[in-house]
């Protein structure tokens, strides 16, 4: 093995400095400046590789076997046209030097350094036009996710570094060709087509066709003892893998998942004009995967308890099942087909998928009142950031891709469709979608950035939409609209910028008076009102803080669903903004509305409101004077209901909200199997979380509870899981206290949704007392999880951790750590001030009504 390893921090310094002044040399000459080696992928680097290096080519052999513990040899030979072989050139590899065997070229074995993440590749070894790199080397298992009989990449955003030397950046578009060898008994898919299989004495290997031009981080295969289901749709042979031993489940779930598959691309073909560009469309069923879907083009990864329901399914469940196949299919156009020049516009592939969804979803829920689904869908979880001290922008700047699993949230999930929907009233969805068209057609197979689409698009509008964007985009933050009234014009409504920048959120929203529902356009200019009003924003289209008017519940409540939907949110963000007196009469509101709500989207809404005020704003007396009164209320409609759909919501919110010893007692009755619901027959997952709840609740029983339960899991990733949790579970503290110190170990959080399910018992109600001495040592590991874990985790770590507490020494805590460490990532200092908000709302009020005590 050729190639020298800095060995300490002095030699660093020295070669460092030695590479500077060469690089001062040559900068004098035809040379140009080398770009400093750095971990991870900084802009300078990306930008300087993406001049340099064209036709990239990637042929990678893998060879895994059965032991998950065995190591995974790889060879990975590069092809690429060099314009300018003057200077080093870089290949990302996250890992150690003793991962790289050898490193050759067409005139065989070469010289390099390994430093900072990067394989530094000497100007002696390359030439101008096309090069050849032949690397051997031992795969790191960063991002394969690899379990007893089956594995998984995922490589978003920037860790495909972490697995095989590559230019790890996503507008270095390649083909890749793979070839895998693994045991006999394993199937495999990948992005393209498999061109043979072959068996042999020491297992099967899968021969992959060359893939079309796809970045780095949508690259991906599955391998293990997976089941395979092939359908054959329209002339589209379409396949996926699964794992689920339930058969019967399987069975019922099948038809419905690959006709959603079939209707979304077949929408997507005649929205775009452009038909599906990919050679094949295949998908994998993962458990316990770390997100509800994963779009690499050709091998769609997806949480396998997203797409095979439980019996009696809620409404809510199979809105979310068809969003999410309708999410994934679309991103083989926007993000596939289209990819962000820089992960700074990773948001963009995002809005175009979440915006698309919506749209995709109507024809196959012909009954259901689509503007409701989009707006409970969106605007509670954009609102959970914009009220906090952590809101940000839709698009941020990003220097570094090691940073890039940062720019994920709920406002480029959340906020960012609303936008586009604001963005389509003001061009027309004529405009619009010749806009996108074109867009596609320009950037097929290639990257692009928001400006240049919105450029595109200014030219079909009259309107300023650079300006328009530069408030939507470009700043976080809602307005908060206010009323006046006015001798000549009666009510005037405008909006103030709560951050005192003076800006203003052109936007359009109905509003309801008497006699009439009228169109207001909100921007600089404030809005009259027809008079007297009794809603704002009764369409749900508007964006911001609404004053309410609280008669509107009690007097005339909406009749029509989209209405209510909307003033439930909007009198939501009203309460936790301190414009109701007590939330003692704010729960009896919601908890009278969950007794009359017909509609399952508004009554999953309630539910969750109500079970937040009880938990975090009630204080102790007024729950325990509350308690029976609220079981007896959702057990009466969990055993009256005839909806399945609702009977779930109402079995979800009597498990969280049952203390009492008649409301365990049933629970225990339907968890031995004594009691059943008739419209709700429950799985094996709900038997599992039966039995958690009860041992939460009744610690005297948690050992026998637990044992029993653990005796009767069939399916054997469950089982692994169930046995990952139960400690959280235990009444010991010494118990709890050993389980989360193990997960200061990267290894213990390989499976980040079972830690973040322990996190949830960890921080349990019920527990909050105990467990509050957790959180300085959770906000201590964030940085180390920002790095070893996925991109939605630091999110998923801190919400686990901090959403029940309300305790002002709690939130002192959190607000120490940041105060302490005024340099901090500023990405991360968002998200514990998101984190955080709740908790400190719910302090703050319980302040509050001690002093008026």
């Amino acid at each position: 093995m050729k190639h020298r390893q800095r060995a300490d921090a002095r030699t660093f310094v020295y070669e460092q400095a030695l590479l500077l002044a060469i690089a001062i040399v040559i900068a004098s000459s035809s040379w140009s400046m080398p770009v400093m080696v750095e971990p991870g992928v900084s802009k300078a680097l990306a930008e300087q590789r993406a001049k340099d290096l064209t036709n990239i080519r990637y042929q990678l052999d893998l060879s895994i076997e059965d032991d998950n513990k065995a190591p995974i040899l790889g060879k990975v030979v590069i092809h690429f046209d060099l314009a300018d072989n003057q200077q080093p050139l870089q290949l990302d590899f996250q890992q150690t030097p003793e991962h790289v065997q050898s490193i050759s070229n067409a005139l065989g074995a070469i010289d390099y350094e390994f430093s900072n993440e990067h394989l530094i590749i000497m100007p002696g070894a390359l030439k101008q036009g096309t090069n050849r790199l032949e690397i051997d080397f031992i795969a790191g298992e960063n991002s394969l996710n690899r379990n007893p009989e089956y594995l998984y990449t995922l490589f978003v955003p920037d860790r495909a570094r972490t697995a095989f030397p590559l230019f790890d950046q996503p507008d270095l578009k390649a083909h890749y060709q793979l070839s895998l060898r693994v045991p006999a008994d394993w199937e495999a898919i990948s992005n393209a087509p498999l061109k043979e299989r072959k068996e042999d004495d020491q297992g099967v290997v899968y021969h992959f066709e060359n893939s079309e031009l796809t970045s780095s981080y949508l690259f991906s295969f599955v391998a293990g003892k997976f089941q395979r289901v092939s359908r054959n749709i329209d002339g589209r042979k379409i396949s996926l893998l699964h794992r689920e031993t339930d058969d019967a489940k399987v069975a019922r779930n099948l038809d419905a998942i690959f006709t959603l598959h079939h209707d979304a691309i077949h929408w997507m073909e005649n929205y775009t004009g452009i038909p599906y560009p990919f050679a094949k469309f295949d998908f994998a069923l993962i458990p316990s995967f770390q997100y509800g879907g994963m779009e690499h083009p050709g091998a769609i990864q997806y949480r396998a308890s997203s797409l095979l329901l439980e019996e009696s399914p809620t409404q809510s469940q199979l809105l979310d099942r068809a969003g999410l196949i309708a999410h994934e299919t679309a991103h083989m156009w926007f993000g596939n087909l289209v990819t962000m020049q820089w992960f700074n516009d990773v948001w963009t592939k995002e809005v175009f998928a979440n915006f698309m969804a919506a749209k995709i979803v109507n024809p196959a829920f012909p009954t259901i009142n689509h503007e409701l689904n989009f707006l409970i869908r969106h605007y509670p979880g954009a609102y959970t950031v914009e009220r906090s001290g952590g809101s940000n922008p839709i698009r941020q700047d990003l220097a570094n891709l090691n940073q890039a699993g940062q720019m994920y949230g709920p406002i480029i999930y959340k906020k960012a469709p609303i936008m586009m929907r604001q963005l389509e009233l003001l061009l027309g969805e004529v405009s619009l979608r010749a806009g996108l068209q074109k867009y596609l057609k320009r950037f097929g197979f290639a990257n692009a950035t928001w400006p240049e689409l919105i450029t595109i698009l200014d030219t079909l509008s009259e309107k300023d939409l650079h300006a328009w964007s530069d408030v939507w985009v470009n700043t976080p933050g809602r307005p908060h609209f206010q009323l006046a009234t006015s001798d000549q014009n009666g009510t005037v409504l405008s909006q103030k910028d709560p951050a005192g920048l003076d800006r203003t959120w052109p936007q359009q929203f109905s509003v309801v008076s008497a006699t009439l529902t009228e169109r207001v356009m909100s921007g600089t200019n404030p809005s009259v009102l027809p008079t007297p009003w009794l809603q704002l924003n009764s369409d749900g289209f508007g964006y911001g803080l609404f004053p309410v008017d609280k008669q509107r519940w009690s007097d005339q409540n909406p009749s029509d669903e989209l209405a209510r939907g909307a003033l439930l949110i909007d009198t939501w963000e009203n309460f936790l903004n301190g414009s109701f007196n007590g939330a003692g009469s704010y729960f009896e509101m919601l908890l009278a509305q969950t007794v009359a709500e017909k509609n399952s989207l508004i009554l999953e809404q309630a539910l969750a409101q109500m079970y937040r005020v009880h938990t975090s704003f009630l204080s102790i007396d007024e729950q325990a004077g509350l308690q029976i009164s609220l079981e007896k209320s959702l057990l009466n409609q969990l055993e009256s209901t005839r909806d399945a759909g609702q009977s779930r919501l109402f079995f979800n919110a009597f498990c969280n909200i049952a203390r009492t010893s008649p409301g365990l007692a049933y629970l225990n009755a339907l968890w031995t199997g004594s009691k059943q619901l008739e419209t709700l027959p429950l799985s094996e997952t709900d038997l599992v979380h039966l039995a958690e709840i009860l041992a939460l609740r009744q610690p005297e029983n948690a050992a026998r509870i637990l044992a029993t339960q653990r005796k009767q899991i069939k399916n054997p990733d469950l089982l692994r899981r169930f046995d990952f949790v139960t400690p959280a579970l235990s009444p010991e503290a010494s118990v709890r206290d050993r389980f989360f110190h193990s997960l200061k170990e990267p290894q213990n959080r390989t499976t980040e949704k079972w830690v973040l399910d322990a996190l949830t018992y960890l921080h349990h109600p019920s527990r909050l007392d105990e467990s509050e001495k957790y959180i300085l040592p959770s906000l201590e590991l964030l940085e180390e999880i920002q790095v070893t874990g996925d991109i939605f985790f630091p999110s998923g770590w801190l919400n686990n951790t901090l959403l029940n507490y309300r305790s002002p020494t709690a939130v002192t805590t959190v607000y120490d750590f940041l105060a302490q460490r005024p340099d901090y990532n500023p990405q991360l200092r968002m998200k514990i001030l998101q984190a955080i908000d709740m908790a400190d709302r719910a302090s703050h009020y319980q302040i509050s009504n001690q002093h008026t005590d």
